[in-house]
């Protein structure tokens, strides 16, 4: 694969209060910030099993529906391998999945593809009751799980699932194309995040496409346009994961 030109551009951003009670303060002199004294983010509670939000079995259908989403091939390896089920658990156990962001105080109206999801649920509220249903729908067809079909059949009922055509028994504010458009999404965002997130295990998805990661800066090689580069990405943990 050859690898794009990108073209970097910073924003400058500026707020204004016109509440009379706010109050601003100049600082001056440097940064008022104290080595130790930063605000870390709460990490997800971990259960027994080593997991965040799902269940074991709602865990194993995740990492099933990513390595059919991203199958494993000759440039990279696939989702399951690429922790994208570890990534979701974690992602659905923090302030994402519980639409910490959104406004779920309705009402809702069915809008346009274009003005995005229009729902009370949230992510999380989506994955567990979709993989419920899917559950349902393949112990009822197949007497399996879905984790345990071949791939022709999962692939079937994605396929499927993803033309809305696929027959879940979901809540009314949950349609089929919809849950197939949020497993989607977050597949791709586990397998393309910093591995510090739990996906895209050893970067592969960076090497894969030539991304550099959570580099310092370029000026090593900002002056080689056109050359081939070999730059070893970098993630924000320890690159040898």
């Amino acid at each position: 694969m050859q690898r794009r030109s990108f073209l970097s551009s910073a924003l400058a951003l500026a707020a204004a209060s016109t509440l009379p009670a706010a109050r601003a303060e100049v600082i001056s002199g440097g940064q008022p910030w104290q080595p130790g004294t930063a605000s870390l983010p709460t990490l997800p509670t971990v259960r027994q099993g080593g997991l965040a939000f799902f269940t074991p079995a709602e865990f194993e259908a995740a990492a099933a529906l990513a390595d059919r989403l991203i199958p494993a091939d000759e440039l990279s390896i696939g989702g399951k391998e690429a922790g994208c089920a570890t990534f979701i658990d974690r992602q659905l156990a923090g302030d994402y999945g519980n639409g910490a962001t959104l406004y779920r105080l309705g009402r809702f109206v069915k809008g346009t593809p274009e003005q995005g999801t229009q729902s009370p649920l949230t992510p999380a509220d989506r994955w567990r009751q979709g993989l419920a249903a899917l559950d349902t729908l393949c112990r009822t067809s197949f007497s399996k799980a879905f984790a345990e079909l071949d791939g022709g059949q999962q692939d079937d009922l994605l396929r499927r699932m993803e033309s809305g055509q696929l027959e879940l028994v979901l809540g009314p504010d949950l349609e089929v194309k919809e849950l197939f458009e949020q497993i989607l999404a977050n597949v791709r965002e586990g397998f393309l995040a910093d591995p510090i997130y739990g996906g895209n295990k050893g970067m592969a998805s960076w090497k894969m496409l030539g991304f550099p990661g959570a580099r310092y800066d370029f000026r090593d090689v900002i002056a080689k346009k056109g050359q081939k580069l070999t730059i070893i990405p970098t993630s924000l943990i320890d690159n040898t994961l």
